[in-house]
């Protein structure tokens, strides 16, 4: 993989989580992930992913804190994307 590749990806995946969030800061942290990932150098791509499943994480989270198991379905299946994409672009490791 490219690494045009791997941010046009890892932006992708942020723009899709953006989307389906509901918190107004979390949507603004998740847009500054999203230009450090399209603008940012190579080497903070995997800064940036850790960044964004530390996120997915807390709207996962806050979606189960609110009851609202639809949006953590699909927050979490986000997330799950984000991580395997990230191994398999070597910026994660995987445990």
């Amino acid at each position: 993989m490219t690494q045009q590749y791997i941010a046009g990806e890892l932006s992708l995946l942020l723009g899709q989580l953006q989307a389906d969030m509901t918190n107004e800061a979390s949507v603004v942290g998740v847009a500054h992930l999203r230009r450090c990932a399209e603008t940012g150098p190579d080497s903070a791509l995997a800064s940036v992913a850790v960044r964004a499943l530390e996120v997915a994480d807390r709207v996962c989270w806050d979606s189960l804190t609110r009851g609202d198991g639809v949006a953590f379905i699909r927050q979490a299946a986000i997330c799950s994307r984000l991580w395997e994409f990230g191994v398999c672009a070597g910026l994660l490791k995987e445990r």
